[in-house]
């Protein structure tokens, strides 16, 4: 792949090289003779070569520089080197016009110089300011972002593994096209692949859900070949899902706060199955089973069918039985909702 890479490169600057020169010949042919104004110096060969050249490696140096950062980065840099470009070209017009003595001085190139590197520096700096009111798609630019189309969701490991996104797809709630990076693939195969058979189970049954996903009708799920690389896992999901303006769902705590740093958003099935839990407030009579002992002397605690922990007061002796319980207080913490209540009766 990098050797691929090297050669596209290559080609590049010998097309610029080639482009530099047909472009010299083309403004000898239109200037009439004896011009020697701003424009003669783009008429030389040498000097078309060279700044043909330098333009192309200043490309391939900004593609290795950008090559792993957002596209929307890279063509607003692009865009904004050709705006300023353009305005350096017009108001060098208009001088050549308004101020001829001006233009025909020795120190007007180095003076549009200048002004083209000013311009073009202000150019990018505006660009790049304001590149969030814009959406810098390849072949189009899309504006306001109340209209911008389908987002891609990146599925990591735990959420292929947790299992709940098959079911949540299946009702129709998530439409969006569902993105499976190969180094998540990869990932997930080598956790069915463990030797730790806890481990084997979990892998296994991931490769099930996803088997699961593909297979459900109206689901687009795409597998998204990746170049290989250091970073840990996590890391490369982040960069891959800002580069595509995508979203990711996770069960994992930390990915999520990572990705918010980066201004990802996360979609976090856990937060999703808490917050569509039934509210319960203080004064309600439950019905639960109390299973086990609590933490405290002479706690019990049960489970609500939504997986809700029921601590309840005085309910030690009353393990293994149903009960009714009038709720006391309702915790809610990262991990999830606890409710606190007391045996009626």
């Amino acid at each position: 792949m990098r050797t691929t890479l090297y050669i596209i490169r290559g080609v590049f600057i010998l097309v610029c090289a080639g482009a530099g020169l047909a472009a010299a010949r083309i403004i000898q042919a239109a200037l009439p003779l004896g011009y020697r104004g701003f424009f003669a110096v783009f008429a030389d060969v040498d000097y078309m070569l060279i700044l043909s050249v330098g333009i192309g490696l200043v490309a391939v140096l900004l593609d290795v520089w950008l090559g792993r950062r957002s596209p929307a980065l890279l063509i607003a840099v692009f865009a904004g080197i050709i705006v300023g470009g353009m305005l350096a070209f017009f108001a060098a017009s208009a001088a050549s016009v308004l101020f001829p003595d001006f233009t025909n001085a020795d120190y007007a190139k180095a003076a549009t110089l200048l002004a083209w590197v000013i311009l073009t520096y202000l150019s990018v700096s505006v660009i790049l300011q304001t590149k969030d009111n814009f959406r810098f798609v390849i072949p189009y630019v899309e504006f306001h972002r109340q209209t911008r189309g389908e987002r891609p969701i990146f599925l990591d490991t735990s959420a292929v593994i947790d299992g709940r996104i098959a079911d949540l797809v299946k009702t129709g709630f998530i439409q969006d096209q569902l993105v499976i990076p190969s180094f998540v693939l990869s990932e997930l195969q080598a956790v069915a692949d463990s030797s730790v058979r806890s481990r084997r189970v979990r892998g296994r049954r991931g490769l099930d859900i996803l088997s699961e996903l593909r297979n459900t009708p109206g689901v687009t799920v795409k597998i998204l070949e990746s170049e290989g690389g250091d970073e840990p896992v996590d890391q490369r999901l982040v960069r891959l899902a800002l580069s595509a303006d995508g979203r990711i769902l996770t069960t994992d705590y930390n990915l999520k706060k990572v990705a918010e740093v980066h201004g990802v958003e996360v979609i976090n099935l856990n937060d999703m199955a808490n917050s569509l839990r039934p509210v319960v407030l203080p004064g309600e009579s439950l019905r639960v089973t109390i299973i086990k002992v609590g933490e405290e002397p002479e706690q019990g605690v049960g489970f609500l069918e939504d997986g809700t922990m029921v601590v309840v007061e005085n309910g030690r002796s009353r393990i293994g039985k149903a009960v009714n319980v009038t709720v006391t207080s309702v915790l809610q913490t990262s991990a999830g909702r606890m409710i606190f209540g007391k045996p009626e009766g």
